[in-house]
C-alpha cells in the first residue's frame, strides 16, 4: 500500500528547504571551479553568468610608438625555423612613430616579456596585432608574419577593454567580462577543452563563472580573474605556475616525461603564507586586483595591496629569499603592513618589479645573465624620489614613465628596445634618461621579448607637434 500524501503545509516547508537548497547551490556555482581535463559543464552552450555589468578601458589615449627590434621571425630565437624565410626587419635605436596608425588614437598597448607579437586597442575600442603569426596569434585567421598593425575582424562588434600576450598565444577581453583567444594550443593555454597545435581565430574561452576583468598569459600558460577577486589559471603546469600544487608531470613511459595541462579555465583556491619556522598557514581573504606573469612565475596583487607569487623560482624570481619553486600563490612579506602594500606588479623573463605605496620601485630576481640575483625585493636607487606611472619588462631590459620622463635599462645585446638613439650606447646597467623622448608625456608602456611600446599624450597642438619631430616607421 503506498504511504499517505503529506498535507499541504508539510509538502510546503519541504519545498521551500529544497528552494532554498538549490538558490545556496546555485549562489556557488557562480564561483565555479571548472575541473581541466574533464569538466562537466556544456562547452557549446557556455554562457558567463547573468551579471550585468560593462568594463572600461583605459581613459587615457595618444598616439602609438614603437622602437626595438622589428624582425619578428628571428628575435628570441637560435634560427629561423625549418621551412621559413628571414624577411628580415630593422633594429629601431630611437623611437619612432608607425606611419599606418598616425591618425589612430590608441588607449591600450600589450605585448610581454617572450612575446614577438603585438596588440593595440583604439579609443573605439578596435583591435590591432602585429608581429610574429606563425601559431595564428595574431587572430587574422592566417599564420602570415604581419608587420603593419593590423585590425582583427573577428572582434569587429566588440567593444575590446584589455588583452594579453603569450609567447605563441593571445587572450582579449570584452567590456562584457567575456574572454576570446587565439594562437598556439599545445598545452591548452587557449582554455578551448582540447589541445590542438594552434587556432587563428580568436575565439571563446570555455568558462563559465562571473565576469573576467583581468586577463595575462606566461609563455604557455594563461591566467585570468574575475569581478569577485577569484583566480583561474589553464595551460601548461610545469614548475607550479598554475598555482594548483603540482606541476603536472607524469611519465608516459619509463623514459618519456609529459604534463597534465589544465585545459580549461580552473579556480586557484589556495593562498598561503610561510612563517619564519616555516609553518604554512593558509590566507583566506584574498581578492584579486591585478596579474604579472614572466616566463613561468606569476605574481598577483590583491585588494589589501599585498603581493603574492609562485611557479618557477629560478634566480630569486619570486622574492621568497630561495630560488625554489612554489606551486601554490605565497605571501610575498615585504610587502605586508601599514604603508608598505604594493600598487603595481610586474614581470620579466627572470625578473620582477612592484611599485609602493610610497611610489618607490621595487626589483628581484635577474636582469643580467652573468650577473648577481636579488634573492628578496631591493629597492632600485636610482630611481629614488620619482613617481613611477607605468613600467615595461622586456627578456632583459626595463622601461619605466616616472614623473615626465622616460627612464630606460639593460644589459647587453639590445635591439633598441632602450630608446637611447642610433649613436648612443645601446646598453646600460643604471637607469638612464630616455633623451629622443623629451617633452613627450609617455602615457602608458608595454614591452616585448625585445621591443617597447609607448602611447604618447598627443591632446594639444604643442604635444602633437613634439611627436611629430620624431622618425616615422614604415613597414
Amino acid at each position: 500500500m503506498p504511504p499517505k500524501r503529506k498535507n499541504g503545509a508539510g509538502d510546503s516547508k519541504s519545498q521551500s528547504k529544497k528552494r532554498k537548497k538549490a538558490a545556496e547551490a546555485d549562489s556557488d556555482d557562480s564561483d565555479i571551479e571548472t575541473e581541466g581535463n574533464g569538466g562537466t559543464f556544456d562547452y557549446e552552450n557556455n554562457e558567463t553568468s547573468d551579471v550585468d555589468i560593462l568594463l572600461e578601458g583605459s581613459m587615457l589615449g595618444g598616439e602609438l610608438l614603437i622602437c626595438g627590434g622589428t624582425n619578428w621571425d628571428l628575435i628570441g630565437r637560435k634560427s629561423i625555423p625549418k621551412g621559413m624565410k628571414n624577411r628580415g626587419g630593422p633594429n629601431l635605436w630611437a623611437p619612432h612613430r608607425i606611419g599606418p596608425t598616425k591618425d589612430i588614437k590608441m588607449r591600450t598597448v600589450v605585448s610581454n616579456c617572450v612575446s614577438c607579437h603585438s596588440v593595440a586597442i583604439s579609443s573605439e575600442g578596435k583591435v590591432y596585432t602585429w608581429g610574429r603569426n606563425d601559431k595564428g596569434q595574431l587572430g587574422l585567421e592566417n599564420t602570415d608574419r604581419m608587420d603593419v598593425p593590423s585590425l582583427v575582424e573577428g572582434l569587429s562588434g566588440m567593444n575590446v577593454v584589455d588583452a594579453a600576450c603569450g609567447r605563441n598565444h593571445t587572450l582579449f577581453l570584452t567590456d562584457r567580462g567575456k574572454v576570446f583567444a587565439c594562437g598556439d594550443n599545445k598545452m591548452g593555454q587557449l582554455g578551448l577543452g582540447h589541445q590542438s597545435p594552434f587556432v587563428a581565430t580568436p575565439t571563446r574561452v570555455h568558462y563559465k563563472g562571473p565576469p573576467i576583468r583581468k586577463v595575462r598569459c606566461g609563455g604557455e600558460f594563461s591566467t585570468m580573474s574575475d569581478i569577485r577577486g577569484n583566480m583561474y589559471t589553464f595551460g601548461c603546469p610545469e614548475y607550479g605556475q598554475l598555482g594548483h600544487n603540482t606541476d603536472g608531470k607524469f611519465f608516459v613511459t619509463s623514459n618519456k616525461l609529459s604534463f597534465k595541462c589544465e585545459l580549461v579555465p580552473r579556480k586557484v583556491n589556495v593562498w598561503i603564507e610561510k612563517t619564519r619556522d616555516n609553518h604554512v598557514v593558509p590566507v583566506t581573504d584574498v581578492e584579486v586586483r591585478d596579474i604579472a606573469c614572466g616566463n613561468n612565475h606569476v605574481l598577483v596583487l590583491d585588494s589589501r595591496k599585498r603581493v603574492f607569487s609562485w611557479g618557477f623560482g629560478g634566480y630569486g624570481r619570486l622574492g621568497h629569499a630561495a630560488p625554489k619553486d612554489e606551486l601554490v600563490p605565497r605571501l610575498l612579506k615585504n610587502f605586508e603592513g601599514p604603508n608598505r602594500g604594493a600598487i603595481q606588479i610586474h614581470a620579466g623573463s627572470a625578473f620582477s618589479l612592484a611599485v609602493s605605496e610610497m611610489g618607490a620601485l621595487f626589483l628581484w630576481g635577474q636582469t643580467k645573465s652573468t650577473g648577481e640575483a636579488a634573492m628578496y625585493p631591493k629597492l632600485v636607487h636610482d630611481l629614488q624620489g620619482w613617481k613611477v606611472r607605468s613600467v615595461g619588462c622586456c627578456n632583459r631590459s626595463i622601461v619605466v614613465a616616472a614623473d615626465e620622463s622616460t627612464v630606460s635599462w639593460g644589459p647587453s645585446p639590445t635591439y633598441g628596445e632602450l630608446g637611447y638613439g642610433e649613436n648612443k650606447p645601446h646598453s646600460s646597467t643604471v637607469p638612464q634618461e630616455v633623451k629622443p623622448l623629451s617633452g613627450i608625456y609617455i602615457q602608458s608602456i608595454s614591452c616585448g621579448f625585445a621591443h617597447t611600446l609607448l602611447i604618447a599624450r598627443n591632446d594639444t597642438e604643442a604635444e602633437q607637434e613634439k611627436i611629430n619631430e620624431l622618425p616615422v616607421f614604415n613597414p
